[in-house]
């Protein structure tokens, strides 16, 4: 048993902490740059070489996993599963297929627009938009690498059921005749679904890391800059004053906040890294980075081009609540978490 948990414990530090990164990035800053990485300055130069190159090789190495098992499932399959289940399976499934799609909720929407013209249940495909952003393989172990394991479980536990929630609800109001006409005209051709090869499939994997990385590295840089910056320059007792345990609206507005911005789980998580850092309750980050990844500004605008606005306003009501009260679960039973 100490064997397993040693080797546990060397996995999280050295795979998904790596540890080793962060000592040779102090002696780096310290050597070479000669800043005390315990001061400002040297923590915050620290904070962003350590936080960048860790993310992009966490993101590298996840996205080819995680696009090597989605070869599996490309969107003709993918309508065929989910065809033929309806209800709160179908919810389910929706959700967790959402798991395998690496994508932000901007490049989610065109997927929800296949499914939808395809003649999905629209909760089926809304609980597959909801979750595809939010959660995925990626998201859990680079979650679990800053925050621990009970954290990421939970956050993709409660992402999930979000998710599912969200469809059901929308299904059970029926929204059909809220959506765009053109997308209900739009034509679905059954295409045999062409079996890759294992090197296709590795191809495939690596123009995603290629095209993903491409999309979302500026989002990173300035996430992780943010994060530097709250980390090393804003002092404590303001950022508690704002969004701190004292203030009883602080999930609300971080939820807020985190809407106009327009980024991925991966840019949203060393702001989370800092705030917490920084003592603001997990309930509070999470609702942040929920409504970065779910809620963004740009992909409303692009999902009011596909449904009316009766409809996008009820998504936004739902997976805003959601959100909230999700925040305030987390901040209130935190103590089991941390």
């Amino acid at each position: 048993m100490d064997k397993v948990t040693y080797l546990f414990s060397w996995l999280n530090n050295q795979v998904l902490k790596m540890t080793w990164l962060s000592d040779l990035v102090r002696l780096l800053v310290e050597k070479v740059f000669r800043l005390p990485v315990n001061e400002k300055l040297g923590g915050s130069i620290h904070f962003f070489i350590y936080d960048t190159i860790k993310i992009f090789i966490l993101l590298s190495v996840l996205i080819f996993l995680i696009s090597y098992i989605q070869s599996y499932f490309p969107p003709e399959k993918t309508k065929k599963i989910l065809g033929g289940i309806k209800g709160i399976k179908g919810n389910i499934l929706g959700a967790l297929l959402g798991t395998v799609t690496p994508f932000c909720s901007c490049s989610s929407i065109p997927i929800f627009i296949g499914f939808t013209s395809a003649g999905l249940p629209l909760g089926v495909t809304f609980s597959f938009l909801i979750s595809s952003p939010l959660v995925d393989l990626a998201s859990f172990l680079i979650l679990m690498s800053f925050f621990g394991f009970k954290i990421a479980l939970a956050y993709v536990i409660v992402g999930l059921i979000l998710a599912v929630i969200g469809g059901t609800i929308i299904d059970k109001l029926k929204m059909e005749k809220y959506v765009e006409g053109y997308v209900l005209e739009i034509k679905n051709t059954d295409l045999e679904v062409e079996e890759m090869t294992r090197k296709e499939r590795i191809n495939f994997s690596k123009g995603q890391i290629r095209d993903i990385v491409k999309r979302v590295w500026i989002y990173i840089l300035i996430g992780v800059g943010i994060g530097a910056t709250i980390h090393n320059w804003i002092p404590q007792d303001a950022i508690e004053k704002v969004i701190g345990s004292n203030n009883p609206f602080s999930v609300i507005l971080a939820a807020v906040v985190g809407i106009p911005m327009y980024a991925d789980i991966f840019g949203t998580i060393p702001i989370a890294e800092a705030l917490f850092g920084k003592g603001v309750g997990i309930g509070t980050v999470l609702s942040f980075m929920m409504a970065v990844t779910a809620l963004s500004l740009p992909s409303m605008v692009m999902l009011s081009k596909v449904v009316k606005p009766k409809l996008l306003v009820l998504f936004i009501t739902v997976v805003s609540i959601g959100i909230i009260i999700i925040g305030y679960l987390f901040n209130a039973f935190s103590y089991i978490l941390i």
